[in-house]
């Protein structure tokens, strides 16, 4: 048996998804061609590839509004597969933003890398 995460990332791997899931992310719903324009250098069935392999990932749904499908991020979904995961390095992460609130709020200049 598989993580159902597996699939997430695997869609995750690619960088034309994730931006596919930025843009849904600032937008909330987009058709394949709302999409298409922010990639010129891929036609529209590309798009619909990579959309394809999110929603078999289960990272978004679509919904058909007359001729055009459009898609949305699937929140739930979002947060059931990759959740988990997310929690298990969620110490890690609040101990970063800790410092950085404490570094901002001291007006010090943070240290050199």
């Amino acid at each position: 048996m598989t993580d159902p995460s597996d699939a997430a990332f695997r869609a995750l791997a690619d960088p034309t998804r994730r931006r596919i899931l930025d843009l849904l992310a600032d937008r909330g719903v987009c058709t394949v061609g709302e999409l298409a324009e922010e990639f010129p250098e891929l036609v529209a069935s590309g798009i619909s590839k990579h959309l394809m392999a999110l929603r078999a990932a289960g990272l978004v749904v679509s919904e058909r509004e007359g001729r055009n499908q459009r898609y949305r991020i699937d929140a739930d979904a979002f947060q059931a597969t990759l959740g988990p995961w997310m929690r298990r390095y969620e110490s890690y992460l609040a101990a970063s933003l800790h410092t950085l609130k404490a570094l901002v709020e001291s007006g010090e200049e943070p240290p050199a890398s």
